[in-house]
């Protein structure tokens, strides 16, 4: 089995910015490849939405709210991807999820996700 543990999310007044980490751990050393990565969010009272994605070839995608703010990258080498958010808004309130599409073998692709970490974005 393998964990994605967020990291980084906090209170921050608006125009600020946070840079949200995501590991994969456990059992890494089965893992034959991580595909795509993301991040999304979810604020009180709303469904879920997706804020970002990376895939293994480093080609991004963002939602139309965070374009030009928020930036993802990804450490392969750490099966780590980050989330930095620049001019945060007070919108960009929610808990903050990662995501990984991760394969044991050639064949076989499953999806993880974090257990989220609070982002507080005060006006």
């Amino acid at each position: 089995q393998v964990q994605l543990v967020e990291s980084g999310g906090g209170l921050v007044q608006a125009g600020g910015s946070l840079r949200l980490s995501c590991t994969a751990s456990g059992s890494i050393f089965r893992i034959f490849r991580i595909n795509t990565m993301g991040w999304s969010r979810q604020a009180p009272g709303k469904q879920r939405e997706l804020v970002a994605t990376i895939t293994d070839g480093s080609s991004t995608n963002y939602a139309d709210s965070v374009k030009g703010r928020f930036t993802i990258s990804r450490d392969n080498t750490k099966n780590t991807v980050y989330l930095q958010m620049n001019s945060l808004k007070p919108e960009d309130t929610a808990v903050y999820y990662c995501n990984a599409d991760v394969m044991f073998d050639a064949r076989h692709e499953d999806n993880y996700w974090g257990q989220g970490t609070q982002v507080t974005v005060s006006s």
